[in-house]
């Protein structure tokens, strides 16, 4: 359901998939030629936004972030031009998830990069880094492995075996933000250690017990903190094959010697890197110590490859998006006989009207399928305002492949299945999707209604038009006169679009 206005794709650009990493402290972006069913990386880019360090006590974006932010995208976008929308993933992470003015600076983002932005969750995160470790590691067997990522504004635990997590937690804790509240100014002394420490221990603490009954044979760091110090305890001698405690002991007393970042000097250590280090070694500390990890080895695959990934399942293995909703379906006790009914007369409806609505069967589809299957989730809950019900969990529950965005377009649809049109709800998407996810709902409410005495005989063939407030509905010469409810019930959904300022003709 993207509208973003592509430049002429160049040749192969069908071929090639694009992640977009929108991290707490840098930007990355990886781009990937897909073939056999996975992929070869063709050019990687990564920034230092530091994006963390732009937001305020009130969780606000400040402006020179947001400046230094768009400059970055404008890059980037430069180099996606042209790709397929449906072969580009572009996420952002904890800063997006917290800041309170996210949605404006997206608006300009999403400009500057010529793609839609998805704000994922802290599950959803840890998913798509342990997907990213798993498929560039060798195979564990039938043995767990636990998966640690330290970002610049959280923390992401996972224990899985193979291709698939058991146990995934996201801590808001990273090492941007860590250093920044105990690491003011750069200074580095042993107080400051002591509470930074400290407060990771406490973000932990909760978890500790249920990762280490689930258990794991192999402890695995990525991305940036920790192939950082990996690589500071390889160079330095102080520690080879992982990381281990007795080497980041070695590493904080090299800091504490330092006494700031500015006058931290260590072979393998950055500049870029030194800023942020106290933090992330602290949190590593803890997680090394709190879980009793002897060592830690590191990985190169993570979030950005986890995209990838993810990319290529949807284009030649399965969306893990379909086994997401099949998943929350069952949990809720849907009739599937019914929801199948309801699905296949929406599509038959999408069909039929997507030139005159200029709708998309390809992208458009998948998300009145999907709310279709969904759309009576509620009444496991209660039947009096079942929509409402199915909308909160769709909202709100974990559901893999999905953004906060794409979450919110299927709540709202689901929302508005039955009774009065919930017009606000569509106000409140982002403008990308507003007209075209406004339309699919109407649609899934025709087909509702078409299907509410739940029976199993086949509809008859039907014709479907339209033009921008209104839709024309043809059934059968007599077929509603031989169904009287039917005809009251397109009556009374004839008085609800009407409050909405669209027509619905039938006959």
């Amino acid at each position: 359901m993207n509208t973003v206005t592509q430049n002429a794709a160049p040749p192969g650009a069908s071929e090639q998939i694009a992640a977009v990493d929108l991290g707490s402290n840098s930007f990355h972006m990886v781009i990937a030629q897909m073939h056999a069913g996975g992929f070869k990386l063709i050019d990687r880019l990564r920034e230092p936004v530091r994006l963390a360090d732009g937001l305020d006590k009130a969780r606000t974006l400040g402006a020179e972030v947001q400046e230094r932010a768009l400059l970055c995208l404008g890059r980037f976008g430069q180099r996606l031009a042209g790709l397929p929308a449906g072969n580009v993933r572009i996420v952002g992470t904890n800063t997006l998830r917290s800041a309170k003015n996210a949605a404006d600076f997206l608006e300009r983002a999403e400009h500057a990069l010529g793609y839609p932005i998805e704000i994922i969750s802290g599950i959803e995160e840890a998913r798509l880094i342990y997907s990213g470790v798993a498929h560039s590691l060798a195979s564990d067997g039938d043995s767990n492995r636990l998966v640690v990522d330290i970002g610049g504004g959280s923390t992401e635990m996972i224990i899985g075996r193979g291709f698939a997590p058991i146990l995934m937690e996201s801590l808001y804790m990273g090492c941007v933000t860590h250093t920044g509240r105990f690491f003011p100014d750069g200074r580095i002394t042993a107080s400051c250690i002591d509470r930074a420490l400290l407060e990771a221990r406490v973000e932990l603490e909760p978890k500790i017990e249920t990762y280490r009954e689930e258990g794991w044979a192999s402890a695995i760091g990525a991305s940036g903190t920790v192939l950082a110090i990996n690589r500071i305890l390889a160079v330095n001698g102080w520690g080879k094959d992982g990381i281990t405690l007795a080497g980041l002991l070695r590493l904080i007393d090299a800091m504490l010697k330092a006494g700031s970042v500015d006058l931290l000097r260590l072979e393998g250590l950055s500049r870029e890197r030194a800023a942020i280090l106290p933090g992330g070694a602290m949190i590593l500390f803890a997680v090394i110590e709190g879980l009793g990890i002897d060592r830690m080895l590191v990985s190169d695959g993570a979030l950005r490859e986890g995209l990838l990934y993810d990319l290529v399942g949807r284009h030649h293995r399965g969306d893990v998006r379909e086994a997401s909703v099949s998943t929350l379906a069952s949990h809720y006790h849907v009739d599937p006989e019914h929801a199948a009914r309801v699905e296949d007369t929406a599509l038959k409806c999408l069909a039929q009207i997507a030139r005159d609505w200029k709708l998309d069967e390809k992208a458009d589809g998948p998300w009145l399928r999907w709310a279709a299957r969904l759309h009576e989730i509620g009444l496991d809950i209660a039947h009096s305002h079942y929509q409402k019900h199915g909308a909160y969990v769709i909202a709100h529950a974990d559901l893999a492949g999905f953004s906060f965005q794409q979450q919110q377009l299927l709540a709202s649809l689901v929302l508005a299945h039955r009774r009065k049109f919930p017009a606000r709800a569509f106000k409140e998407l982002k403008s990308l999707w507003g007209k075209q996810a406004e339309r699919l709902a109407l649609l899934l409410r025709l087909a509702a209604v078409l299907h509410r005495s739940r029976g199993a005989a086949p509809l008859p063939e039907f014709a479907l038009a339209g033009d921008k407030r209104r839709l024309s509905l043809r059934l059968p010469a007599g077929w509603l006169d031989a169904h009287p409810l039917t005809r009251t019930d397109l009556e009374r959904e004839a008085q609800y679009l009407a409050q909405i300022d669209v027509t619905l003709e039938f006959g």
